[in-house]
């Protein structure tokens, strides 16, 4: 069993992201839970089955290629890393609105001690990141390099 750390500001800071979602707002009093790490724009969403004989994590990232997507895992964290650019527009072009996410990202997510960390294979089409972790009796604790098909 994983013991991981609770943190209030991180919860608070995902209830942020979803009100601005919503209601296309900014709240003001949110820069005071902000992570340490300002370079980080924008969090993909993510869901995480298990299954009898893996882990799945599927992250949106529509508009991101492949090769801009970084996936590592160092210390049981499994990072997603990368940057969705602005399409660049004419000189003539107006903008009325832009409600999509752009800059980099990041996500970490802590993988059970039941992962073969050698196996994980990772994929991306039509938008989704999908991260098979497959399990195993055993941890391997070295750095590792996922690359993306």
């Amino acid at each position: 069993m994983n013991v991981t750390k609770w943190s209030p500001f991180t919860e608070l800071e995902d209830l942020a992201d979803r009100y601005g979602r919503l209601f296309g707002t900014h709240l003001p009093w949110r820069e005071r839970f902000e992570l340490p790490d300002k370079d980080i724009e924008w969090k993909p969403a993510a869901d995480i089955v298990e299954r009898d004989d893996e882990f799945v994590i599927k992250a949106e990232l529509p508009g991101v290629k492949r090769e801009e997507i970084d996936v590592q895992l160092e210390n049981d964290i499994l990072t997603i890393t990368g940057e969705r650019k602005m399409e660049e527009t004419k000189q003539s072009d107006k903008t009325h609105r832009v409600e999509r996410f752009y800059g980099r990202f990041s996500r970490g997510f802590r993988i059970p001690e039941n992962v073969d960390t050698v196996a994980i294979k990772a994929l991306c089409e039509d938008g989704v990141l999908r991260l098979h972790l497959p399990k195993t009796k055993t941890n391997k604790a070295e750095p590792v390099k996922i690359a993306i098909r």
